[in-house]
């Protein structure tokens, strides 16, 4: 059958099996920041956002996704402009092994989005700890222990906020 989606603004069609996950079907098609993890839903590390959503990729079949909008690590910034999230974690030094971290940023970046941040004229109140531990808390890290990843989201938070309020 066939699939059309948007993934990181671009239209594309795929081939799939009625079976086939999302995370499979984005991986066959060079999706690598889209990481294999557990199969079941638990570890996190295939989360990707779903018409900005934080959505499981190894636990949702690929045709759920047909019209719809993706963003996988790949389409959040470039090599060139980082995002402000990956610009964060990189400067906190929250990346060790990696693995993780792609998840962790769109787990985030859906946070902030629910949140009003890098809006222009968005008047979000600042993030808590609380909350970015709760935003990321479901993408599991053997490296980090979770501190500088929610250091980095809370630096990023901010500077989204003033960018936004023209304050950068």
């Amino acid at each position: 059958m066939k699939l059309d989606v948007t993934i990181n603004g671009e239209m594309r069609t795929f081939n799939i099996a009625p079976k086939d996950t999302l995370l499979a079907v984005l991986r066959r098609e060079g999706y690598f920041g889209v990481k294999h993890g557990c199969d079941d839903g638990t570890c996190g590390v295939c989360v990707v956002l779903l018409d900005g959503e934080a959505v499981l990729s190894c636990v949702m079949l690929a045709a759920q996704v047909a019209g719809k909008s993706l963003t996988t690590i790949e389409g959040l910034g470039t090599r060139e402009a980082l995002h402000p999230l990956q610009e964060a974690f990189v400067e906190i030094g929250a990346v060790q092994c990696g693995f993780c971290t792609p998840a962790q940023i769109l787990a985030a970046q859906a946070l902030l989005d629910e949140k009003g941040y890098g809006h222009t004229g968005s008047t979000s109140l600042p993030i808590s700890e609380g909350e970015v531990c709760g935003g990321v808390g479901g993408v599991l890290c053997r490296c980090t222990g979770y501190a500088k990843p929610v250091q980095a989201v809370l630096m990023a938070a901010e500077r989204m906020r003033a960018a936004a309020k023209g304050d950068a």
